[in-house]
């Protein structure tokens, strides 16, 4: 396999972090505000599909343990794995989500947290479509994005011995690129980290 394919980097980078990640980054507390809002704007026992699922806690887990119909797709093998040990009353597809497919509007919300920016910027436009496609009219979009501008790579991420490759638009063109894509953007913050941070958008679709 091509090693510098950027999706090839991010799945052995998230191979080799899986569980450290969890660590860093807090997976048993993380998200439970934005959670919170969703399980508000979503009915009971709704459909939910997570785009770049990671190991599953807390979002899948937590949503099916409310009673959501969750789906969770991850181009990382062993966040997958793990995310059905973890998760076993959600469905997990370990696939690169830029080629997934679902039936239209077969889902009452669509969330991706620090997923998108792994996805390289000419594949972000159509997955947004595509995701607006598989929203039912009136589904909530939830999703992290980039605020600033930056492509790149960090050897060694996390400790885990692989690098990892980011691919961040700014925060006007992710606007732009949501509202093409035929979707409402209802809220938008900024959520800081390190000396930067990301775009956090809410949206809909009409």
């Amino acid at each position: 396999m091509d090693n510098t394919d950027p999706k090839d980097t991010v799945r052995r980078g998230y191979d080799a972090v899986s569980l450290r990640y969890d660590e860093v980054y807090g997976a048993e507390t993380k998200y439970q505000s934005l959670l919170g809002d969703l399980r508000r704007r979503v009915p009971a026992g709704g459909t939910v599909l997570d785009v770049g699922c990671g190991s599953g806690v807390p979002v899948a887990r937590t949503l099916a343990a409310a009673g959501y119909r969750v789906t969770g797709i991850d181009i990382s093998e062993v966040q997958v794995s793990r995310a059905r040990e973890r998760v076993p009353q959600a469905e997990f597809i370990h696939a690169d989500a830029t080629a997934a497919s679902f039936d239209a509007a077969s889902f009452d919300a669509v969330v991706s947290f620090f997923a998108l920016i792994h996805v390289p910027l000419a594949e972000q436009p159509p997955l947004l479509r595509r995701i607006a496609g598989w929203l039912r009219p009136g589904g909530c979009f939830v999703a992290t994005t980039g605020h600033g501008e930056w492509t790149g790579t960090e050897e060694n991420w996390l400790g885990g011995g692989a690098p990892m490759w980011w691919s961040h638009a700014d925060a006007a063109t992710n606007r732009e690129w949501i509202t093409q894509a035929g979707l409402v953007i209802e809220r938008e913050e900024f959520i800081p980290e390190g000396d930067g941070g990301h775009a956090l958008f809410w949206a809909y679709r009409p």
